[in-house]
C-alpha cells in the first residue's frame, strides 16, 4: 500500500472517531474528559495534515527508481580477457584481488 493510502486511511479512522465522540459526548456530557479527546482529536487532524504535505505526490514516479532489465545471457566472456583489455588499456580485476596496478593499503 502506497504512503498516500496509508495518510488517507488515517484520516478515515480519525474521522470515524470524531463522529463516535458526537454520541458519547450527549451520553456522558460535556466534562473534561470528552473535551480532552476532542483537543486531542484535533491535533491528531493537524498532525495528519502535515503529514498528508510531508507525502510526496502520488503517481507512478512518484519515489520509484526507473527500472532496469538484465538479461540472463551469459556475459561475452572475452570481454574479461587480457586481449580485451590491452585493447582498451584497461586492466581486468579479478574478482577478490584487484587490478594488476593497484595495491591493497
Amino acid at each position: 500500500m502506497p504512503l498516500h493510502d496509508d495518510v488517507t486511511a488515517a484520516q478515515r479512522c480519525l474521522d470515524e472517531l470524531v463522529r463516535s465522540l458526537g454520541p458519547l459526548e450527549e451520553r456522558l456530557g460535556g466534562g473534561l474528559e470528552i473535551r480532552r479527546v476532542r483537543t486531542d482529536a484535533g491535533h491528531l487532524r493537524e498532525s495528519l495534515a502535515l503529514l498528508r504535505e510531508a507525502v510526496p505526490a502520488a503517481g507512478p514516479a512518484a519515489g520509484c527508481p526507473d527500472l532496469v532489465t538484465i538479461s540472463d545471457a551469459p556475459y561475452d566472456t572475452t570481454l574479461w580477457s587480457a586481449a580485451a583489455s590491452s585493447a582498451t588499456g584497461d586492466y581486468v580485476d579479478d574478482e577478490g584481488i584487484g587490478a594488476r596496478d593497484r595495491h591493497a593499503p
